[in-house]
């Protein structure tokens, strides 16, 4: 009976089991992670702009109505006129902007600083308005653009570079072995370059779906697969053959779901809603997204995320490269050579 299982443990017929097992529960997982976050989005906190005179017993009504309707969501700051709350829009502070006036009220909506907030905002102030019978004008001050009308495009484009960032990593490991570790980085550094490319050519040039400033998403989407593809490496160099394990539950499980960027953060879980901006996928949506619409208020956060997991990853495995599954000796070329004749 033991010399069975000796010869089983050996035999490929454990592993293969193994990942039977681990790809089925996988497999709801990913189904179960993407359902949670997408299917039924709740607002949990939706900041926005109030601008004028909000004690009138209309604005009071109005303001009450949406908070109900919104389930307690909705976070006003007062701003002093349009002008800042404008800036308050720009600098990613606030989804929208209510401004009260004497014979009506304003409420701007920004699309592109999220679609499902925008629309859920929407829906939700025309019959709010109606039932206290207040006069409403809606207006879209940062829609999005003519060809991404649902704003998943930069969703799409970041999970692309993503997985291919891993992937990539993954067929270094496979087909290309013998490399060494500082090869391994430099290979990793020239499919980012030139996939990150290639995504963004495709998007912009091609399709037209959108307009990117080219240099600056290209150089993000880069960052994202590098910083993707040394995560994998590193868990390559601690757990070897079994590395696609963490990597696809951080980056795709974890990361994609709450980064973002199909579903707002204000309407996903806060706790994921706040872990997914910590994160590679949710930081590339954020430097992209940023980069795109609110070019003149780009932050260094995103940028740090990814430097931060980039330079975790390439220290872990570069000082445990002698764990580097690969590799290739390196003799000296007279090591080998026989000895002079006396």
């Amino acid at each position: 009976m033991r010399e069975r299982w000796s010869a089983f443990t050996a035999s490929p017929f454990l592993p293969a089991i193994v990942l039977t097992f681990i790809l089925a529960a996988a497999a709801g997982l990913f189904a179960g992670s993407y359902t949670y976050n997408m299917a039924n989005p709740t607002p949990h906190r939706i900041p926005a702009a109030v601008v004028g005179p909000t004690g009138t017993a209309h604005a009071t009504a109005f303001v009450n109505g949406m908070e109900k309707a919104l389930n307690g969501a909705l976070e006003l700051h007062r701003y002093p006129s349009d002008t800042a709350a404008r800036r308050g829009v720009e600098e990613q502070e606030v989804f929208a902007i209510l401004t009260f006036r004497t014979d009506r009220a304003d409420f701007a909506v920004a699309g592109a600083a999220g679609a499902s907030v925008a629309q859920l905002l929407t829906e939700t102030a025309l019959p709010v308005a109606k039932a206290v019978g207040l006069p409403l004008r809606i207006s879209d001050v940062k829609p999005l653009q003519k060809g991404d009308p649902r704003g998943l495009a930069l969703f799409y484009v970041s999970l692309a570079a993503v997985i291919i960032g891993f992937v990539g990593a993954i067929q270094l490991s496979v087909h290309a072995r013998e490399l060494n570790p500082w090869e391994r980085i430099a290979f990793t550094v020239a499919y980012s370059l030139l996939g990150a490319f290639a995504i963004a050519s495709v998007v912009d040039w091609w399709l037209g779906a959108l307009d990117l400033p080219f240099v600056e998403s290209w150089l993000i989407l880069a960052f994202t697969m590098f910083t993707s593809g040394m995560v994998f490496s590193m868990f390559n160099t601690l757990m070897g053959r079994w590395a696609m394990l963490p990597t696809w539950g951080l980056m795709v499980l974890l990361g994609n779901p709450s980064s973002g960027g199909a579903v707002s953060w204000p309407l996903l879980p806060s706790v994921l809603g706040l872990i997914g901006r910590w994160l590679p996928p949710g930081a590339s949506i954020n430097a992209n997204h940023t980069a795109v619409y609110f070019g003149n208020a780009q932050h260094v956060f995103p940028f740090a995320v990814l430097a931060g997991w980039a330079f975790v990853s390439i220290t872990v495995f570069w000082f445990w490269r002698h764990r580097h599954p690969g590799g290739r000796e390196h003799t000296p070329a007279h090591a080998g050579a026989d000895p002079a004749p006396p």
